[in-house]
């Protein structure tokens, strides 16, 4: 499903119209099915759409950049934006954080379940800013899930505590989480690796 579209203000301000992030300006006030649905047409009607948006923090994927070379991480980028005019998601998507600062980044595009994905990737942490994400995640895979949640709300971050996810306030912060991690969860897949062709 899509997200919820929201738009700047009650007098119909273009989303992403001024220099705000999108994300910011499509969640302030709510719009009705019929705007909603207008709002997503002229975002699929615009060639290369997910290009166009500001990072919340300019330097977070520059630093996931950093730690993953320091540290030796697998990275993945997961989204599960709508096809818009122009370039694919994944191509789209790719050129937003090489333009951040992380060249050559994995992309994956999948609306399913996160759980089955960590299952699949093998994954040690899923960081992101959705609670049904980390859900699925902390339900289905042996992943730490790490939930992304700008705003406070002590009874989704409550529930979210009690399955084990940890509750960040920014990706920065995440990050943090993920520098304390033990060494040794992030050599897992390597590990595994050298097993299978007998080194």
């Amino acid at each position: 499903p899509e997200p919820s579209a929201r738009e700047a203000d009650a007098a119909g301000e273009e989303p992403n119209g001024g220099n705000e992030p999108a994300e910011a300006v499509l969640t302030r006030i709510p719009l009705t099915p019929r705007r909603q649905r207008r709002v997503w047409k002229e975002i699929r009607s615009t060639r290369d759409f997910w290009l166009t948006l500001d990072p919340l923090d300019p330097a977070v994927v520059r630093r996931i950049q950093e730690c993953a070379l320091d540290k030796r991480w697998e990275v993945f980028f997961v989204t599960q934006r709508p096809a818009t005019a122009g370039d694919t998601v994944q191509r789209q998507t790719q050129r937003w954080l090489a333009g951040q600062g992380f060249p050559q980044p994995s992309v994956i595009v999948h609306s399913g379940s996160r759980g089955r994905l960590a299952v699949a990737l093998e994954l040690d942490y899923l960081v992101d800013d959705t609670i049904q994400h980390c859900v699925d995640a902390a339900s289905d895979s042996a992943a730490t899930a790490i939930l992304v949640a700008p705003e406070e709300d002590a009874a989704v971050e409550a529930g979210a505590r009690r399955l084990g996810i940890v509750v960040c306030r920014d990706a920065a912060s995440s990050l943090d989480v993920l520098l304390q991690a033990p060494a040794g969860r992030w050599t897992r897949l390597l590990r595994r690796a050298r097993q299978a062709i007998g080194r």
